[in-house]
């Protein structure tokens, strides 16, 4: 497709919300009229003592235009907004679809509504996202509950606080819709022993660097990858790093993705158990046995009951579990059957995600796409899952939107009262500083006096991690540097 702006150079939103309605099309944006059979234009013309905002859309031999008039000193916020309407309009008029979320394309809607909370207030907050972003109601009133969550744990956070996040980037096998950097820890088994002895002399590092910037750890996270699909004994040599070289005693919260029900044993469990790991993560994804072939998984649903059930009986009160809405072959009533499967075992916590078919996956490779109808089907499964989890007392806490998500839907971190995932919360809001270890894990360093954030990026890959590990090692003085200019 082509977008055309002309009058405007609103490149960013306008191709943002045409990916909306074509998630995989390419886009080339161009600053002049060309001809073509799928067209999308946005222009901002003079017409007297105002401007007039059109846009027109030629798509799949259907074609739609929309008007809108606004002052002439009307800022640039302003103009791209009705822009925006007046597009966003011309895709549902041909495409038959409306996005729940309106044009509203950011990965923080959550953090949007707050913010225009405390500048405007909540009844003006709820009519801008009604009104002007086009925002349906139950949108609307989840950003409202997640917000009202979020903000309490939000508020705790001082300024000299930090989260460590720990990559484990290896998992049992790859998943078709993964487009994580993670490896089969058959392939990669070599890596493993190297991998992990530099991993520790990282989280050395980094706690020294954390210390010299006075700053306290209070929640850890450890993802992937599968961090569990590591041996219990390299389990146990990572822990005993961030153990030694990390004060703990302070530790609000520290969570292990076991992730895997395949890679949940009584000997890694124990090995958790022995650091005192707070939290851990066990998701089945679905509790379809035909879907799970179809991702690429090699657990069963019984396996998930058994791995949860196992981790129980070792004493583990405090279990998240993850699911994914959108997955081929899945169905609105499989989904009902595996929501409800999961809230008989009563878990602390469960994360809903929509699938997104990044362009790194093995789905997206094969030319499984998302379509409009699937998008409805998961639309169906997100809203069932927060009715089921909200009627037995499991809440929003924490969401974020990604591109390319099946009916442009979101990802929503449900959780009984007081078993909210700070880390989670932190990260998403942007609170404090994340200080990231291992392959492709990213430091995310937030002022302690004002907005400014800069990252400090690890290698992606194992093997980069391993062999360009003194340069990784250099990247890390950046640490101090920010908080020597910015203030501790």
């Amino acid at each position: 497709m082509e977008l055309i702006l002309l009058g405007n150079d609103f490149k960013y939103e306008l191709e943002k919300l045409c990916r909306i309605f074509l998630p995989f099309e390419k886009i080339n944006i161009v600053s002049e009229m060309v001809e073509g059979e799928n067209l999308a234009v946005a222009e901002i013309e003079k017409t007297g003592d105002s401007l007039l905002c059109n846009a027109w859309l030629s798509l799949g031999g259907k074609n739609a235009a929309f008007s809108e008039e606004i002052p002439l000193g009307s800022d640039e916020k302003d103009k791209e907004l009705k822009l925006a309407q007046c597009l966003f309009n011309c895709f549902c008029k041909i495409t038959g679809y409306k996005s729940s979320w309106g044009i509203l394309t950011g990965v923080r809607p959550a953090k949007l509504f707050a913010n225009l909370c405390r500048k405007q207030g909540k009844d003006q907050t709820k009519k801008y996202f009604s009104e002007e972003l086009f925002v349906e109601s139950n949108k609307i009133s989840l950003c409202e509950e997640t917000f009202g969550t979020e903000e309490e744990i939000i508020n705790k956070s001082e300024k000299d606080w930090f989260s460590l996040y720990i990559s484990i980037p290896f998992c049992p096998t790859r998943c078709a819709y993964c487009s994580f950097v993670s490896h089969s820890i058959g392939q990669a088994k070599k890596l493993v022993p190297d991998y992990v002895k530099l991993l520790c002399e990282e989280i050395k590092q980094t706690a020294e660097i954390a210390k010299q910037c006075n700053l306290k750890l209070k929640t850890v996270y450890m993802g992937g990858g599968t961090p569990t699909s590591i041996t219990p004994s390299q389990m146990d040599e990572i822990l005993c790093a961030v153990e030694t070289n990390f004060d703990l005693s302070n530790v609000l919260e520290f969570t292990v993705e076991a992730g895997r029900p395949d890679t949940v044993t009584s000997e890694m469990l124990g090995v958790l158990k022995k650091h005192k790991i707070s939290r851990i993560s066990i998701n089945p994804q679905t509790m379809n046995d035909e879907v799970l072939k179809t991702i690429g998984r090699n657990h069963t649903a019984k396996m998930v009951v058994d791995a949860f059930n196992l981790a129980r009986q070792m004493g583990f009160n405090n279990i998240n579990m993850d699911l994914i809405a959108g997955l081929p072959g899945d169905t609105a009533e499989s989904f009902k059957e595996t929501v409800d499967k999961l809230l008989a075992l009563a878990p602390e916590s469960i994360t809903v995600h929509s699938l997104a078919m990044k362009r790194a996956s093995d789905l997206t490779a094969q030319g499984v796409l998302h379509t409009v109808k699937s998008g409805k089907t998961a639309e169906t499964m997100v809203e069932y899952a927060r009715k089921a989890l909200t009627e037995n007392g499991i809440l929003p806490y924490y969401m974020y939107r990604q591109s390319k998500t099946v009916g442009n839907l979101e990802n929503v971190g449900y959780a009984k009262k007081g078993y909210e995932s700070l880390y989670n919360v932190y990260i998403m809001d942007e609170t404090h500083t994340i200080l990231g270890v291992g392959a492709s894990a990213v430091t995310k360093l937030k002022s302690p006096n004002g907005p400014e954030i800069s990252r400090i990026f690890n290698f992606k890959y194992p093997y980069e991690y391993i062999s360009r590990y003194d340069e990784l090692a250099a990247r890390k003085k950046g640490i101090a540097e920010f908080y020597e200019q910015h203030g501790g």
